[in-house]
């Protein structure tokens, strides 16, 4: 199976009602998307790359999910325009 499919396949099995996801091949691997469904809240998208070695590996499913929950995270967190840390 090639690389875009098999990312293409996981990714069908995660919907979410404030983010949409989508793939597409790069020379590097294969180019993940995450968008906001909500305008003018979020940065227009999240963007990372899954590398051959990634995709092909055994647990390749159990990763996905973690690096997914991971990079939705990372999005929300951007979300902050004030933390503890920004204004100190």
């Amino acid at each position: 199976m090639e690389s875009l499919d098999k990312v293409a396949e996981e990714l069908a099995l995660y919907k979410h009602p404030f983010f949409e996801f989508s793939a597409s091949e790069t020379e590097e691997g294969v180019d993940l998307c995450i968008r906001s469904r909500v305008s003018n809240v979020l940065e227009p998208e999240f963007r990372f790359t899954l590398t051959p070695r990634e995709i092909e590996h055994p647990q390749f499913p159990w990763s996905f999910q973690a690096l997914l929950y991971g990079c939705l995270t990372d999005y929300m967190v951007e979300l902050f325009t004030e933390s503890p840390h920004t204004t100190r």
